[in-house]
């Protein structure tokens, strides 16, 4: 989902800087609820340095394409939300994103602040959505297929809003037609990230109803 670089000019970044800072805000607020509720500083750090090297496997190691716009990845935020939390998720997307950009494409680095809103801004999206769909007493591994894919397709869905959002605030209204090839193309992301949820929701069964670890949310094996 990597906006390019001019696709946002100068003159009108300025708004990605508020939107990247109020992002990191609640970012921060979710980090915070992690350590209260969620394993500590220690399960913070422990899920973050998961949450950070998964994502940079998304964005470097697995397939990926120019579409448009941007570029089609599998980044896979439902799943990192469900085995890590959200606050380890949000810290992990935006490191893994300036990672890749500090060392293996430094030309997005200019657009870090349009990119890290697309990423977690729809994050949160989904950790509010999920509180909704599923219930209380319900531990993540026993999600059903349909919840898995309302929140992929709502975190795919959030991404793609927002890579058309900045292309015609960048572009105008011009390049709907490469904002429309981009979102097709998402489609397939939208098809396959479900069944990547459960397939690591199942592998994760074992965890049900054990005490807390580091590595994985607490919510993941027990009801909340």
């Amino acid at each position: 989902m990597h906006i390019e670089p001019g696709v946002v000019d100068a003159v009108k970044m300025s708004l990605s800087y508020a939107t990247a800072a109020a992002a990191a805000g609640v970012g921060l607020k979710f980090a915070w609820d992690a350590i209260k509720n969620d394993g500590g500083v220690a399960g913070l750090v422990v899920r973050s340095v998961i949450a950070t090297l998964a994502v940079f496997i998304f964005f470097e190691v697995l397939p990926h394409f120019a579409v448009g716009v941007s570029e089609v990845h599998f980044i896979l935020g439902s799943t990192i939300l469900l085995m890590l939390g959200t606050g380890p998720a949000a810290i992990g997307l935006a490191l893994g994103l300036l990672i890749q950009g500090m060392f293996f494409a430094p030309s997005d680095l200019p657009m870090y602040t349009v990119n890290v809103t697309t990423l977690l801004v729809p994050l949160f999206a989904i950790s509010a959505l999920a509180k909704k769909i599923i219930a209380p007493k319900t531990a993540y591994v026993d999600i059903t297929y349909k919840q898995a894919f309302m929140l992929s397709t709502a975190y795919q869905a959030g991404i793609v809003a927002w890579v058309a959002f900045w292309a015609i605030y960048g572009q105008g209204f011009g390049v709907i037609s490469s904002v429309a090839s981009f979102g097709a193309a998402y489609m397939l992301v939208v098809v396959i990230e479900p069944f990547v949820d459960l397939a690591v929701l199942a592998a994760a069964k074992s965890f049900k109803g054990k005490d807390a670890t580091p590595f994985l949310t607490k919510r993941l094996g027990q009801a909340a």
